[in-house]
């Protein structure tokens, strides 16, 4: 397996991965999963989404965004093959993703909002705990995100403060990547 940060070359997978998303939210009963091929390209061409490989076919995705200057960091999108599910590779997709974010954006809390069991678990690992919504960003551009689920107006109706998803977070900002990311940035000076 390769699992790397993503590239502008990476681009050539892009429809590919705008068809898993497609069909888990069909799969899944829910339009929250799709995305635009060209926020894509551009989460590849800064650096800021991991891809992974196995024997040079492509086998997941996953990429973060910022809010609120930074603040707030989400790692989102995560698919994988379904030929490759139950191989561990979600988990160690979600594993890299968070040290990418960790590394770039040390003073960032990381979030995400989701119903999957697995991935609720992965996060658990990782040292995420469960908030309600109001400990998560208030951006609107991110809450934006959420209008092609069909869970949407359950969102509205409670103000943003509550849905069936569950809200994560991890915001133990002096661990070992931070402490890194000062070490690294001590040398560049």
């Amino acid at each position: 397996m390769i699992l790397r940060v993503a590239q502008a070359a990476d681009a050539q997978h892009v429809d590919t991965l705008c068809q898993w998303y497609a069909e888990s939210a069909r799969v899944r009963g829910v339009g929250i999963a799709k995305r635009d091929p060209n926020y894509l390209k551009k989460k590849m061409e800064r650096g800021d989404a991991v891809i992974a490989f196995v024997a040079d076919q492509l086998a997941g995705f996953c990429y973060i965004e910022t809010f609120e200057d930074n603040k707030f960091v989400v790692n989102s999108g995560l698919i994988v093959n379904t030929e490759l599910r139950q191989e561990g590779l979600g988990r160690a997709i979600k594993h890299r993703v968070f040290e990418l974010s960790r590394t770039k954006y040390p003073a960032a809390k990381i979030f995400g909002i989701t119903t999957s069991g697995p991935v609720m678990k992965i996060n658990s690992e990782l040292g995420y705990r469960p908030v309600t919504f109001t400990e998560l960003t208030q951006s609107d551009d991110f809450w934006k995100g959420c209008a092609g689920c069909k869970n949407y107006p359950i969102l509205q109706e409670n103000q943003r403060k509550m849905c069936l998803c569950t809200g994560m977070v991890y915001d133990k900002l002096e661990d070992q990547f931070s402490q890194h990311t000062i070490e690294i940035l001590s040398q560049e000076r």
